[in-house]
């Protein structure tokens, strides 16, 4: 792929470099052969219980605080779009092949979305996705702000999120095999909630696939 004289101009006064070790790297916003190397885990994971009585099967691709939080971060919070690339490169590496009729992102608040720019699950997963031939369903809604969840007790963190989600698309769900996909799982708070609605409205199976996560 033929690069622009810009695009030239910027590797030669500033080279790409890996955004984790921080080494030389071909193409900006990919990992260094190492990096990949030591971040790509797929593997099946553990679910809590609260999520694991509605999920059939779940999946990441690589570890969080000891992986990828930095990249996840820089993304979500710097609005770093030119590290999508590195994901990419990661899911299609390190996924098996995976069936769904639709893949359902958790969704942020419209005003949230409309100050990054994106929403992350999304962006991470499209290219992923498209190759597979799921297509993106929105049929869940974030009916208002919701406070970060790090540091609450687990009675706190699920009356935060009480009533925060609504179906967008009822009737396109009901029967449907569901890949619920987010950027990361860390307590499973909000991925249950999710899911939960997903189930009620009438979801025949429900898949979970996350970039990062410490759960094993």
């Amino acid at each position: 792929m033929a690069h622009s004289p810009v695009s030239l101009l910027l590797d030669f006064l500033f080279p790409p470099r890996c955004p984790l070790c921080r080494a030389y790297v071909e193409t900006r916003g990919t990992l260094c052969a190492a990096c990949r190397q030591m971040v790509l885990r797929p593997h099946r994971l553990a679910l809590p219980p609260a999520l694991a009585a509605i999920v059939h099967e779940a999946w990441a691709v690589a570890p969080y605080h000891e992986g990828l939080q930095p990249v996840i971060r820089a993304l979500k919070y710097g609005r770093k779009r030119a590290l999508l690339p590195a994901f990419h490169t990661l899911l299609a590496a390190g996924l098996p092949l995976l069936r769904a009729d639709f893949a359902v992102p958790v969704p942020l608040h419209a005003a949230r979305e409309r100050e990054r720019g994106f929403n992350q699950a999304e962006a991470i997963f499209h290219a992923y996705l498209a190759a597979q031939q799921i297509p993106i369903l929105r049929a869940l809604a974030r009916t208002r702000p919701t406070p970060p969840l790090y540091g609450l007790a687990p009675h706190e963190r699920k009356a935060a999120l009480r009533g925060a989600f609504a179906l967008a698309e009822p009737i396109a769900i009901r029967g449907r095999h569901i890949l619920l996909i987010d950027d990361i799982l860390t307590t499973g708070a909000t991925l249950t909630a999710c899911a939960h609605l997903l189930k009620k409205g009438g979801a025949a199976r429900i898949d979970l696939l996350v970039l990062a996560s410490d759960h094993a």
